[in-house]
């Protein structure tokens, strides 16, 4: 699983370092002010992070459409009618919730009911229906970070570990978001999940499981977020796999453990 993950890095800073590495952005958060994400070297669920997404509309937030509505959020969900070409299509960087809230959620969830949804598991997104059908289909997004943390059981101990890419890029998880309106409320609530899937060789040592990391500059990451593929494939499903590049693996100090505690110490093998 994935349970706690390292951005310490400004909305701008992001945008440039995915502009540099070949990803269209064509909006993004503020550094400062109302809906600007969390940066933390110990990010947990809950906290607002930074999504990279289809500029697409938010589809199944808020309340139950009339027919004349369904028609035109069809329309508007119909990616031949919201762009002529996929180049018309438009990227961008979007703060959200981390603990992903279905749209027909009618109240919000407590804390122990989100942290069942912070991961989502690859092969369960294999089988129609189920709770991810409708955000794999249309609303599937990259979750930025720049490493993430996993524990390694030795006994009753538990020791944290860092992971991050040998070459220094940003992780790009694949992930999945969803928008969601309660009943009387105005707000939209924007949260998401992090897809995981087995460990690779380097990881296996670790936990059996890791983020699905997509390189990006590759072309799994245009497919992935292309919303014109807007059913579920196998092409889909199989972008979802053990990562292949370098990564660097060292144990960190066990202070991480603890949400709320922030320091750039926790991303270095104590001294």
């Amino acid at each position: 699983m994935c349970g706690r993950y390292a951005l310490a890095l400004r909305p701008s800073q992001i945008r440039q370092m995915l502009e540099e590495d070949g990803l269209d952005i064509d909006d993004a958060p503020e550094d400062e002010g109302d809906g600007t994400p969390r940066n933390s070297y110990n990010f947990a669920p809950g906290y607002h992070g930074i999504v990279y997404r289809a500029n697409t509309p938010d589809g199944g937030a808020g309340h139950q459409a009339t027919g004349n509505e369904k028609q035109q959020h069809a329309e508007t969900n119909d990616p031949t009618k919201q762009a002529g070409s996929c180049e018309q299509v438009k990227y961008k960087l979007q703060s959200m919730k981390w603990g992903l809230i279905p749209s027909w959620t009618k109240r919000n969830l407590d804390y122990g009911s989100m942290l069942k949804t912070i991961n989502c598991r690859d092969d369960s997104l294999s089988s129609p229906g189920g709770l991810w059908a409708t955000m794999k289909a249309r609303k599937r997004c990259i979750v930025v970070a720049q490493g993430f943390y996993e524990w390694l059981k030795i006994g009753k101990d538990k020791l944290p570990h860092y992971v991050k890419r040998k070459d220094g890029h940003l992780m790009c998880f694949a992930g999945l978001w969803d928008c969601v309106q309660y009943e009387g409320s105005g707000d939209k609530t924007y949260t998401y999940t992090v897809i995981t899937t087995d460990s690779n060789k380097q990881l296996k040592f670790l936990h059996t499981r890791m983020p699905v990391i997509l390189d990006p500059d590759s072309p799994a990451i245009k497919t992935w977020l292309d919303p014109s593929r807007n059913q579920w494939s196998s092409e889909l499903q199989s972008l979802l796999k053990p990562f292949e590049g370098e990564l660097e693996v060292y144990p960190v100090t066990k202070e991480v453990g603890k949400v709320g505690n922030n320091s750039p110490s926790f991303c270095y093998t104590p001294g």
